[in-house]
């Protein structure tokens, strides 16, 4: 799979640069810590760079390059890891807490602004085409498919609801929330729930296959799909809130909603439940293999394709330590996958908003 994670959180004119306290100040440095610093420095500074090369780009209207957001990506990565190393070397510049809940080893929250820039840029880079058919309730489409498609799955009514909460979960995964945006890293994956072409095309095969079965146990959001095939007909079906949250669903996830009943008792931890079902997203089959292991949380992968495809959405992607690891339990891969929490908590917060009374 190409890459799915889009911007977490975003330096327009910030001018400060943060270093290492003088070496006065702490003593000297050893020959590990001055290399640590320096590489810290280094992406630091080069960071700031493209931040500025894109907005510049940007603000003049400039043509910009393909696939826009990945060097700002690489950029942002090799800050997180050059301070994650920073920090191994040198504890003592581990700091307070960030907004971003990035742990401190990882993230200096003096930086925060630099963050703050970059998810700016991305969601100018990434904004839906013209013409993209929005849903005045994104939030619920994505719920109540979910529920619709496990319940036709035969799940009972408690776990349909976990499949409406886990499934929000993704939307906000692999788009902050944000409706029929494109992909700055990539050139396939798009729409709300980031399907490629063919994924697109299985999953509305799939959901037509359903659908008569969707439509005898809610006639109600089977004439709202009706209404949404006729507006999207004859575009891209990935650029419909509605259609492209539906097919992306059945494409990776529908069958695997039979599983929720068991998944819930090793996962009782709701966000756990989303990180497992992102997995499905980025590492699909030894995902599957796992669930189907009969010990999910040891099951192990070491596959160097998977911990590449792992590493490219920000698991076990940051640090010498982490790039390290040749292979990794599921538990370990869920434990890694900090930097999607802020993501689920967002989707835990709306779900409560609009929970089915």
């Amino acid at each position: 799979m190409g890459p799915r994670c889009l911007a977490i959180a975003a330096f327009a004119a910030v001018a400060f640069f943060v270093t290492a306290p003088a070496v006065g100040q702490q003593g000297a440095l050893t020959t590990t810590q001055s290399e640590a610093l320096g590489t810290y420095n280094r992406a630091l500074g080069e960071f700031k760079s493209i931040l500025a090369e894109r907005r510049k780009q940007i603000d003049a209207s400039q043509p910009l390059p393909n696939l826009p957001g990945q060097a700002l990506y690489l950029a942002r990565v090799a800050v997180i890891s050059s301070y994650k190393d920073l920090t191994d070397a040198m504890p003592s510049r581990i700091g307070r807490p960030n907004k971003f809940e990035i742990p401190p080893a990882y993230f200096d929250a003096d930086i925060e602004p630099l963050i703050d820039e970059y998810s700016k840029l991305f969601d100018i880079i990434e904004a839906p085409p013209a013409g993209a058919q929005d849903s005045a309730t994104p939030f619920k489409d994505v719920v109540d498919l979910a529920v619709a498609i496990a319940r036709a799955k035969g799940l009972a009514p408690a776990h349909a609801e976990a499949a409406g909460r886990i499934s929000l979960g993704l939307f906000f995964a692999e788009t902050n929330g944000k409706q029929n945006v494109r992909n700055g890293r990539s050139n396939t994956y798009m729409g709300s729930f980031q399907t490629g072409p063919s994924e697109d095309r299985n999953g509305r095969r799939k959901w037509e296959a359903i659908k008569p079965e969707i439509a005898a146990a809610d006639p109600e959001l089977n004439a709202r799909d009706d209404k949404e095939e006729a507006r999207a007909r004859g575009t891209d079906h990935r650029f419909n809130h509605w259609t492209n949250v539906r097919d992306g669903l059945m494409n990776a996830h529908a069958d695997v909603f039979r599983e929720i009943p068991g998944i819930v008792k090793t996962l009782p931890d709701p966000i756990d439940q989303m990180k497992l079902f992102e997995l499905i997203q980025i590492v699909p089959t030894p995902t599957r293999s796992a669930l189907k292991s009969g010990d999910l949380l040891n099951y192990r992968v070491s596959s160097p394709t998977i911990m590449k495809h792992l590493r490219n959405n920000s698991i076990f992607a940051f640090g010498q330590a982490d790039r390290a690891r040749t292979s990794a339990s599921f538990r370990e891969i869920l434990a890694a996958m900090w930097l999607f929490n802020r993501k689920f908590e967002k989707a835990m917060a709306k779900y409560a908003e609009i929970k089915p009374r």
